[in-house]
C-alpha cells in the first residue's frame, strides 16, 4: 500500500504525543499557582460527604473520568463516579439524582461537542443543587465561554497547545486527566516530575513499541483493572480511530475478559496488559498474562509495567521510575504506548494519522447530533 504521508512530513499527532511531558509540567504549575481559588470553589464539595462528584465527557473525555474516578473515590472516601455525557444526555433521569447535591466535572477538548454542552444544561435543569468544574483545552469553546463568569462554575483551562489539532485526542486526554487528579486529589507527593521523566524515557525507546506494530496484528486487545480499565478503553479507541477501523481493537478488565470477550482472539491477535501497581490487583493481571501467553504464544502478549519486576513470559515495556505512583498517574505515561502503536500502525496501513477519515465518516468534533428537549 502506498503511504499517504511522505517520510519526514510533520504530523500534528506525532508532535502532540511527544509534547505531553512538557504539558504535564505546565498543568502541575497551573494547579499550584491557582490552588487558592480552586480550593475555595472545591472545599464545600469535599466537606459534604453526602454530595456526589460526577466525572463526565464523551469518547476519550469519558475515559478520562474512568481513569480518575476509582482512585479518587477511594482517596476521598466518597462517591466519585464516571458517567459519559452520551449516557447522561440520552437518559438524564436515570443518571442524575435530583435530591443529591452534585459537582459535575466536565472534560472537553474543544468544548463544542453537543453532548458536552447539553450535559451541563440538563444538570442545571434536573438537579436541585449543582456546581460545575469545567476542564477544557479550548478557551474559546462554548463550554468555557458559557461557564467563565457563572456563579457556581469554575473553568480550569489546560495549557496552550493541549487542544489537539490531530484527529485523535492525545495530549488533551492526559492533560485533562492529570488536572482532575491534582485538582480533586490534591498535589501528588513527590510531584509529577517522575511521571514526566518516565514518559520522556519511553519516547526515547519508541523502537520497543514499533516492534509490536511490526507484528502486524489483525486485532489488538487491551486489558487493565481498576483505573487501568479506563486506560484500556482509551487505548483501544486510539487504535480504532487512527487505523480507521482497519485493525479491530477491544478492551476489557483482566478478570472480565474470560467471561465472553475472550472470543475476540485470533492467532494474529496481540494482547497488551497494563499491570496494576496494587499488589492484590496485580496478581489477577499476571494470571491473564500467563494464560494468554500459553494460548497465543509469548510474543503475542505485551506487558506494560510500572514496577518492572514482573516475571512475564512475553515482551514487557517498562515505565521506569513510576513504581511508586498510583495507577491513574502512571496510566498517563502508559497511554503513550497505545498512542505510538496507533500512529505506527496507521502509517503502516498507508493512512494519515492526522486525518484517517478523509471523506468525513467520523469527525474530530462530533457532528450530526440532535439534542432533544427534556419533557
Amino acid at each position: 500500500m502506498t503511504p499517504s504521508v511522505e517520510p519526514g512530513t510533520p504530523l500534528h499527532t506525532d508532535r502532540e504525543i511527544r509534547q505531553q511531558p512538557r504539558l504535564w509540567r505546565e498543568v502541575a504549575a497551573t494547579l499550584d499557582e491557582g490552588r487558592g481559588g480552586l480550593e475555595t470553589f472545591l472545599a464545600p464539595w469535599r466537606e459534604r460527604r453526602s454530595a456526589r462528584i460526577l466525572l463526565t465527557g464523551a469518547g476519550t473525555s469519558a475515559y478520562a473520568g474512568q481513569v480518575a474516578a476509582p482512585w479518587l473515590s477511594a482517596l476521598l472516601g466518597r462517591r466519585v463516579e464516571a458517567v459519559a455525557t452520551t449516557d447522561l444526555v440520552a437518559d438524564p433521569r436515570q443518571q442524575l439524582t435530583p435530591d443529591v447535591p452534585t459537582l459535575l466535572v466536565s472534560f472537553a477538548r474543544s468544548g463544542q461537542s453537543p453532548e458536552s454542552v447539553a450535559a451541563t444544561e440538563l444538570a442545571d435543569q434536573v438537579l436541585g443543587e449543582v456546581a460545575h468544574l469545567i476542564i477544557t483545552c479550548n478557551p474559546e469553546g462554548h463550554l468555557a465561554r458559557t461557564h467563565a463568569d457563572r456563579p457556581g462554575s469554575f473553568v480550569l483551562l489546560m495549557p496552550e497547545g493541549s487542544n489537539d489539532q490531530g484527529f485523535a485526542m492525545t495530549s488533551s486526554f492526559t492533560s485533562m486527566t492529570l488536572a482532575a487528579l491534582l485538582a480533586l486529589g490534591g498535589p501528588l507527593p513527590g510531584g509529577i516530575e517522575p511521571l514526566a521523566l518516565a514518559a520522556e524515557d519511553l519516547l526515547a525507546r519508541e523502537v520497543e513499541i514499533e516492534a509490536v506494530a511490526a507484528l502486524r496484528p489483525d486485532r489488538v486487545v487491551y486489558l487493565g483493572s481498576g483505573s487501568l480499565l479506563g486506560l484500556a478503553h482509551e487505548s483501544a479507541l486510539k487504535l480504532l480511530e487512527l487505523t480507521a477501523g482497519q485493525v479491530v481493537a477491544w478492551s476489557e478488565s483482566s478478570l472480565g475478559f474470560r467471561h465472553g470477550p475472550k472470543a475476540v482472539l485470533t492467532p494474529g491477535t496481540v494482547v497488551v496488559v497494563y499491570l496494576s501497581n496494587d499488589p492484590h490487583t496485580r496478581r489477577y493481571d499476571l494470571d491473564i498474562v500467563n494464560e494468554l501467553a500459553d494460548s497465543l504464544g509469548p510474543d503475542r502478549v505485551v506487558v506494560v509495567d510500572a514496577q518492572g519486576d514482573a516475571p512475564t513470559p512475553g515482551g514487557a515495556i517498562r515505565l521506569r521510575g513510576t513504581a511508586g505512583l498510583p495507577d491513574p498517574y502512571w496510566a498517563l505515561a502508559g497511554v503513550l504506548v497505545a498512542q505510538l502503536l496507533g500512529q505506527s500502525t496507521s502509517l503502516a496501513l498507508g493512512l494519515h494519522p492526522d486525518n484517517p477519515f478523509p471523506t468525513g465518516e467520523v469527525n474530530r468534533v462530533v457532528q450530526g447530533v440532535t439534542v432533544h428537549p427534556l419533557v
